[in-house]
Formats: C-alpha cells, structure tokens, sequence
C-alpha cells in the first residue's frame, strides 16, 4: 500500500517554500546605459549637428568610497546608434561608480571631452530606482575641427564661435 498521496494545498505551500528558499538569480542584475557622441562644433554639450559613435569603448569602473581602490570594472562597446548596455551582475552600495569614455574609433573625433569623460552611475537597489536599468549621462569625445554648420549653430544657441 502506497503513502498518503500530497494535496494540491501542500504541493503548491511546498514550490512556494523553494522558491523563496532559491537563491534570487538575477535580482541584484543592473544594466549601465547610455550614449558616446561626437560634439562636431566644439561646444560642450549635445547640438544638432551632434553625431553618435558606434564602436566606442566604455568601461563601468567602481572604486571603494573610503580607500578610493578600484574594486570592481567590466567593458563595453556602443552599438551602431552610439548606444552602450553594460551589464553589472550585483550591487555595488558602498562603492563610487562611473561609467567612463576609454577610445574612440572614429577618425578627426578622438578628444576626450573635458567634464564629458565620465558620469556617476548608483548601482544599488537600495536608491529609489525601481528599473535595473541605470541611465548615465551621455559621454563625449571633441571633433578636430568643427563643421561649417557649427557657425549657424552658434547663432542659435547664442554662443561665441
């Protein structure tokens, strides 16, 4: 004679018991996005004329808040939109994140843009952010010289070309 045979009641109380019991693959995945440009005028910030890079390099670097030691860094490239989607496999809540410019493929727009090099990402679920995806501000490299269309952009933007 076989044992008692299980009730749906205590099959169900027993997948939900695993299931917490289950290590949470995936809940502490963070995804570091954003965008490298090229500022074709030379004006600091994004314009019209700006163009996206695809093939940049970028990296997502963490450094230890109290000691300033690197801790944690993992690569990317941008898509053919200039986009990047870096995937972090945990949290990072009592370090100093940044996603940061590394090189450029693009002829004539190498130049690190001075204050656009890098920009500070919180990689913790403990920050009010309810999406695993955290947004970085967009990242610049500088064009050698600056198109013909950068003068009308100038006027536009009231800036001293």
């Amino acid at each position: 004679m076989a044992g008692p045979k299980p009730t749906s009641a205590a099959l169900v109380a027993l997948f939900i018991l695993s299931a917490l019991a289950a290590p949470a693959h995936g809940l502490d995945r963070f995804v570091v996005q954003g965008r490298v440009y090229c500022d074709t005028c030379r004006f600091g910030f994004e314009t019209k004329a700006t163009t996206y890079i695809a093939g940049a390099k970028v990296r997502v670097e963490c450094r230890d808040r109290a000691t300033g030691q690197l801790t944690y860094g993992i690569a990317g490239v941008t898509d053919a939109t200039g986009t990047y989607r870096i995937p972090v496999e945990e949290e990072r809540p009592d370090e100093i994140c940044e996603a940061i410019l590394i090189s450029s493929p693009q002829p004539g727009c190498t130049e690190l843009e001075k204050g656009r090099e890098r920009a500070s990402i919180l990689l913790t679920s403990n920050s009010g952010i309810s999406s695993p995806t955290r947004y970085a501000n967009s990242l610049g490299f500088i064009k050698d010289t600056p198109l013909p269309v950068c003068t009308q952009l100038s006027q536009l933007y009231e800036i001293e070309a």
